[in-house]
């Protein structure tokens, strides 16, 4: 586990290599650091919420992990190491990490059915093209993972057609389809009315007891699952809080992240910022 100078946090772990974890890591994009010395570690199976402002790193830390976002070389030693590797083609991270985000709901909002959106998760493109080779294992696959999901009825809809909610779980799908170490989640709630973000957080939690690792990257406290036990602050590109989700998710913590007060309520394990 990677020592961290302050607010440090080291969940239990065996020898297994940690999932995702950084050291001493810097991003400069467009003359602006937006990440600041980052130290942190995600073990296999932990689930873990990241939270911070507006513009505070998070997305761009998640951005860092698949190879999207370069960090700067340093002189104490920069690590990025994914499963106790530090090179990774780009190709074999997004099978690693199955990522979801609004951005690419975006992009798919088009004339593709639901069950090829989930299929092309094998390919890591938005749809199906000509020199795709698509197998009957790939298609069972796929099926399975609707099935799990509970979306199996929208198989052959159209992703234009398909409410915000709906679609969301489209792209989970496509996401589980080659059985990721990882759920990444980068906030995955927004335009999401008050039923869909339940459907979608139920689906969520189905996965946390799956096995795998869920990691949410979110601005919003109400994202946070039962399931998740760490919470990670992030504030103008640095760690500014790592422990556990009822350490961390104080009154004080959250005043201090926002700059403004904050009182926070929880409730059968779901957790409210109030203002």
């Amino acid at each position: 586990m990677i020592k961290m100078t302050q607010n440090r946090y080291c969940p239990g772990k065996d020898n297994s290599p940690s999932l995702l974890e950084l050291k001493n890591v810097t991003v400069v994009r467009c003359g602006k650091k937006i990440l600041d010395s980052i130290s942190l570690s995600i073990e296999q199976g932990e689930h873990v919420a990241i939270i911070g402002p507006n513009g505070s790193g998070k997305s761009s830390l998640i951005k860092t992990f698949t190879k999207e976002y370069h960090p700067l070389a340093s002189a104490d030693g920069l690590v990025l190491n994914i499963l106790g590797k530090t090179s990774w083609n780009v190709f074999e991270l997004r099978k690693l990490l199955g990522i979801v985000s609004g951005d690419l709901q975006q992009t798919y909002c088009r004339q593709v059915n639901v069950l090829d959106v989930v299929i092309s998760g094998f390919f890591s493109s938005i749809g199906i093209y000509y020199n795709h080779k698509v197998t009957p294992e790939m298609e069972a696959r796929a099926r399975k993972v609707l099935e799990f999901l509970e979306i199996t009825h929208l198989a052959d809809r159209l992703m234009c057609e398909l409410s915000t909610g709906e679609a969301r779980r489209a792209l989970i799908g496509r996401a589980l389809v080659h059985d990721p170490q990882a759920l990444v989640l980068d906030e995955h709630t927004n335009s999401l009315d008050l039923k869909a973000i339940y459907s979608f957080r139920e689906s969520v939690r189905k996965i946390a007891g799956s096995g795998k690792s869920v990691i949410l990257v979110t601005h919003a406290l109400e994202d946070i699952i039962p399931e998740i036990n760490r919470v990670i602050l992030i504030k103008e590109g640095k760690i500014f809080r790592d422990g556990k989700k009822e350490e961390i998710l104080t009154d004080a913590n959250l005043s201090e992240l926002f700059s403004l007060p904050v009182e926070v309520q929880e409730k059968k394990g779901y957790y409210q910022a109030l203002i």
